[in-house]
């Protein structure tokens, strides 16, 4: 495998950004061709992929974070059983009573201090608490995706991986409705 440029090097460092392979490319100071187009294709190759995946592992491993660590942490936001956040009479569980998986599945904690009365009378009347758990939608779109049963989009390759390669056909010769029918046939494949 061919070391990489300097250019392609920098598309690396700014892939590992924010991993927009567009964005990386123009960064990175790709200025020809349609950066949509051109990433991709720039993503695709072995050496840059190689590059990212050593990056990666080593990000991994220098914040401890293993694939199965995720894993278990979307488990647990997605099967959440909010009673967990309760007491027996309803109320909501200080946080220190609460167990962990509960509070690791916590987005957001508001507390509000309400009052009654005005000036010299105002008093301290209790507390308005808001918590926003994490999506749960979300947790199980990615628990879903994890175990394969969502596909977003197939992408299909050409020889070797590479990208497909187009074929020009000869249209003049079909008459108005073959050429009718094959705009209907496209548009069905197409929606």
């Amino acid at each position: 495998m061919k070391p990489l440029t300097p250019k392609q090097q920098a598309f690396v460092r700014e892939y590992l950004v924010d991993l927009n392979a567009s964005a990386a490319y123009r960064r990175a100071g790709y200025t020809s061709g349609n950066p949509n187009v051109n990433a991709p294709r720039l993503l695709a190759r072995a050496g840059i992929q190689a590059e990212i995946s050593k990056h990666m592992a080593a990000r991994s491993e220098k914040v401890e974070l293993t694939a199965e660590q995720v894993l278990r942490e979307i488990k647990t936001a997605a099967f959440l059983d909010p009673l967990q956040l309760f007491a027996e009479d309803g109320t909501l569980l200080p946080l220190s009573r609460m167990p962990e998986a509960a509070r690791r599945a916590i987005a957001g904690l508001e507390v509000e201090e309400l009052y009654d009365g005005r000036g010299e009378d105002r008093r301290m009347i209790g507390y308005l608490k808001k918590i926003k758990l994490v999506s749960k939608e979300g947790t199980l779109t990615l628990a879903g995706r994890h175990l394969g049963m969502f596909v977003d989009k197939k992408e299909l390759s050409g020889p070797n991986g590479g990208p497909i390669p187009m074929v020009a056909y000869d249209l003049s010769r079909l008459s108005d409705a073959d050429l009718m029918t094959l705009a209907e046939l496209a548009t069905k494949a197409t929606s």
